[in-house]
């Protein structure tokens, strides 16, 4: 078992947790990483870029002129995607980029997201972090108490106060730990975790 300093938004000491090795602390594979949020940007993809093809662009009723004795080359339709104005030949048409992996390598790649910034000492506990108001300024106080200038921060249930007061601030974003994924840990350069956060996190990624 690893240990960690619990903080609180004063980014005093309040204690310590033991975070479980499987979760928080493994091997880090980076080719794991890699395809998983390979993965998350391409079922992000639109996939909506469309050309047309010679069948489809408008024109093309009848021969430009005839075959022979024009001196010019032969040519059947306005169509051809030699032409401008043309069809495209073998150009895109709306698709689907998507596909799956195993929930096992997703569950493992969370975990080697996690122990990356465990071990870069990028990983901070924080006992709470709740805001009486939607106010930037005071979430902006806590990052710069807390020496965060790019991070994510990830609670048991995000409050508005919280998700409001981040959102016009670059460098951040609130996530619930239902929401937590490889791509947005590895975005961010240091992840904070509210203390009950961390028991969900290792049900989670133990089943």
């Amino acid at each position: 078992m690893s240990t960690v300093n619990i903080v609180n938004t004063k980014n005093e000491s309040v204690g310590e947790i033991e975070l479980n090795d499987e979760v928080f602390n493994r091997e880090v594979k980076e080719h794991v990483l890699h395809e998983v949020v390979r993965m998350q940007r391409a079922g992000r993809r639109a996939g909506n870029a469309c050309t047309k093809t010679r069948v489809e662009v408008s024109g093309g009723g009848r021969k430009p002129w005839r075959q022979k004795g024009t001196g010019r080359a032969r040519s059947g339709s306005n169509t051809s995607p030699l032409w401008r104005g043309g069809g495209v030949a073998f150009g895109p048409k709306p698709r689907d980029y998507s596909f799956k992996l195993n929930r096992k390598v997703k569950q493992q790649a969370v975990a080697m997201a996690l122990s990356a910034r465990f071990q870069e000492g990028n990983l901070i506990v924080i006992n709470d972090f709740t805001l009486e108001q939607i106010k930037t300024k005071d979430f902006i106080s806590i990052m710069n108490v807390l020496d965060v200038a790019n991070g994510l921060i990830v609670t048991d249930n995000a409050s508005e106060n919280l998700t409001k007061s981040s959102s016009n601030v670059n460098g951040y974003k609130v996530l619930s730990a239902e929401g937590l994924n490889v791509y947005d840990i590895l975005l961010h350069k240091k992840l904070i975790l509210v203390q009950p956060v961390i028991e969900s996190l290792e049900k989670r990624l133990m089943a």
